[in-house]
């Protein structure tokens, strides 16, 4: 009798950092991801990323927890929070240091800027690398005197080490019939990313990965902006030994003028919709039928 693997529990994740109000890109996001994970009678989770000590602001986790409300949109478990999870995270940069695939980087922006000869990535310049050649002498006199740095990641080091890298993805949008596909992973063109900050405990990059992993998140959605990321968190899961989720990547939204809603920008916040008398179960079904407010619209539409 031939018998077959039991179906994943599938986990999915909504992880905003509690900088501002969440917008209606926000709001959609969460609920691609709250549905699919329901449609599957999976796990919804909701994490904090507030390890960004100069933006992240208390009021902000309570604004993100009384928009999800409002919009529906309910999580299983307690909510996590990176700020508590700071142990794991500089477990992962000591081993990774003790690995010799991380240096110390003294660079300031200005510096990198000033560089010419700085390659371009899908994400801008590449980092030139100028620390990487500094003999450990240089290093430890440097940081000894308490000079700031970042650390950065030896992409090419690590890549050597690993090897050649695919991550799954299934295609936006959300098909329940698709098989998830391989993708080539290209970290070295991303340079060597930071993965401590000079001003936060970890980056996006460590953070994120580490803890969709501890969290056994199965499936992430999110923005267009952060596909060429998953190459990096790819190289950082064979590094660490971590599972591998499944990748969705679905279209950032625009306003009116083109630009990709943003809370700096002051984009359209789900809290000036509930003010207005918006009513929320109405606003929530069009977003799941692809229909936004005026003036806003998928970056591909």
């Amino acid at each position: 009798m031939t018998s077959s693997a039991a179906p994943q529990h599938m986990v999915t994740r909504f992880a905003p950092s509690p900088t501002g109000r969440l917008h209606v890109g926000h709001g959609w996001s969460a609920l691609l991801a709250h549905d699919m994970a329901r449609a599957s009678m999976g796990t919804f989770c909701l994490r904090i990323e507030d390890i960004d000590g100069t933006r992240s602001r208390p009021e902000h986790v309570e604004g993100i927890v009384e928009d999800l409300n409002w919009l529906g949109i309910g999580w299983d478990g307690d909510i996590i929070f990176q700020s508590q999870r700071l142990d794991r995270y500089n477990a992962a940069l000591d081993r990774l240091r003790e690995e010799d695939l991380l240096y110390p980087c003294f660079c300031t922006r200005a510096d990198i800027q000033a560089s010419m000869i700085a390659p371009h990535g899908p994400e801008g310049p590449v980092y030139p690398g100028a620390c990487r050649t500094l003999d450990d002498a240089q290093r430890v006199r440097r940081m000894e005197a308490g000079e700031p740095h970042a650390w950065r990641i030896d992409v090419a080091a690590a890549t050597a080490r690993v090897g050649t890298l695919h991550w799954n993805a299934l295609p936006f949008p959300l098909d329940a019939k698709a098989e998830p596909q391989p993708v080539l992973a290209a970290p070295t063109v991303h340079g060597d990313v930071v993965l401590a900050r000079k001003d936060a405990p970890a980056s996006y990059h460590l953070s994120c990965t580490l803890d969709d992993a501890a969290m056994a998140v199965s499936h992430v959605l999110r923005g267009d902006d952060l596909r060429g990321a998953t190459d990096i968190h790819r190289l950082l899961q064979a590094l660490l030994g971590l599972p591998s989720p499944v990748y969705i990547h679905h279209p950032l939204l625009v306003g009116a003028d083109g630009r990709r809603l943003a809370k700096r920008d002051g984009s359209l916040a789900l809290a000036e919709l509930r003010e207005s008398g918006v009513d929320p179960a109405a606003l929530a079904d069009a977003l799941r039928a692809g229909r936004f407010p005026v003036g806003i619209r998928p970056a591909s539409a």
